[in-house]
């Protein structure tokens, strides 16, 4: 039957309680604890004292308690890319790699987390306002350094670098970040101080952050500081804002050198295989021309050779039949002709050029004036010129 029925005698959850009654004193909380304490250590309730044996044993269960407690602050955790090392009374004991550990619990040792895969930055001869943003100005006492051929440059150098050993980062070195700032200071102006001032600016920039990163890497490795020498940029190299624009000026007669070079280079390149070219070609026109001239002197000789047999079966004819063809090859282009009678003194002139231009319409004749034919009234006969016609009647008359 439910309370709350008829019958039920109205026998509520809350029956029995004082509804008037708030919660409970804060004082009474209080001496309630102190008393149940005091049962523990042997203590009752109305402040007599309880057996001795109950006395011991609930302090041995605090003092387990609390050596518990008291142990359990040396377990600890060492995360990825951390390192732990660990101290016993300040002194190094060993170094821990990540996971879950335990070492004795403070004061006895402690435990000292270094992250050796954290990237350290380190500027030298500037300051900026962090990573992505550009350098805010240079410091001259960092920057400012001489070269091999005393002139001042403005070097800016940013150093990446991170732990290499957690315990020589801490123990060996007091100050790992100004130790290595101090001898990047010391590296870089050794290194620039060795080269001119054009090597710096120009081309040796690469050459100069490699040295540099390795004297810094050779000096901390013998201070045993714990320290890996990443990178090594360099940000910015300059002459000094006094005599910049000397400088500059300078580069650019350099630079139009090296592009006069560069032209006269291609010009060479361009005129050599020309001359080449016409070299080889006239190389092979005189091997032409010696091969022609060998080929007819052979034709010749072989020529003279038949003629020669010839020669030698009938003399007499094989020279006249010589001279006639000589003469036909120097006459058969002459215009003029002179015709010498025998048992006269004087000479005939046949006009074969306006002869031959009746004749050959496409042949422009000749317009010589009569005064500029050869006239001659005494002349050997040996010495006359005749024509095809009058040498072969003088041949006649000489058979």
């Amino acid at each position: 039957m439910a309370w709350n029925e008829p019958g039920g005698d109205n026998k509520d959850p809350w029956s029995g309680r004082d509804q008037d009654k708030g919660p409970p004193d804060l004082d009474q909380v209080i001496r309630s604890m102190q008393d149940k304490l005091g049962g523990i250590f042997g203590g009752g309730s109305d402040g007599q004292s309880g057996q001795p044996g109950q006395s011991f044993a609930g302090m041995g269960v605090v003092l387990v308690i609390a050596l518990l407690l008291w142990c359990a602050t040396g377990l600890y955790k060492i995360d990825a890319g951390l390192r732990g090392v660990i101290t016993r009374f300040g002194a190094y004991t060993e170094t821990t790699q990540p996971g879950l550990h335990w070492h004795l619990p403070v004061p006895i040792e402690t435990v000292t987390k270094v992250n050796v895969k954290k990237e350290r930055f380190l500027e030298v001869g500037y300051r900026s306002g962090g990573r992505q943003q550009s350098s805010l100005g240079s410091v001259p006492r960092e920057a400012l350094m001489l070269t091999e051929d005393e002139n001042i440059v403005d070097a800016r150098l940013a150093i990446q670098y991170q732990v290499k050993d957690a315990k020589n980062f801490l123990f060996n070195v007091f100050e790992p970040s100004a130790t290595l700032k101090q001898v990047t200071e010391s590296a870089e102006r050794g290194v620039i101080g060795q080269s001119k001032i054009d090597f710096v600016l120009l081309e040796g920039r690469s050459e100069i952050v490699a040295r540099i990163k390795k004297e810094i890497q050779d000096i901390m490795d013998t201070y045993e500081a714990g320290i890996l020498v990443t990178s090594v940029n360099l940000q910015d190299a300059q002459p000094p804002e006094e005599v910049q624009a000397a400088f500059e000026d300078a580069i650019k007669a350099r630079e139009d050198k090296q592009r006069f070079i560069r032209e006269a280079q291609a010009y060479m390149k361009e005129v050599i295989p020309q001359a080449r070219g016409a070299a080889a070609r006239r190389v092979q026109a005189a091997q032409a021309y010696k091969a022609k001239v060998i080929s007819e002197a052979k034709g010749d000789a072989s020529r003279f050779d038949q003629l020669l047999v010839e020669y030698s079966k009938a003399p007499e004819i094989t020279r006249k039949r010589l001279y006639l063809e000589a003469i036909e090859k120097v006459l058969q282009d002459s215009e003029t002709v002179v015709v010498d009678v025998e048992s006269s003194n004087n000479l005939l002139y046949l006009p074969l050029d306006k002869l031959g231009s009746s004749k050959k319409p496409g042949k422009v004749s000749s317009t010589r004036k009569p005064s500029e034919y050869v006239t001659s009234s005494t002349k050997p006969k040996s010495s006359v010129t005749n024509t095809r016609t009058s040498t072969r009647g003088r041949d006649r008359r000489g058979r």
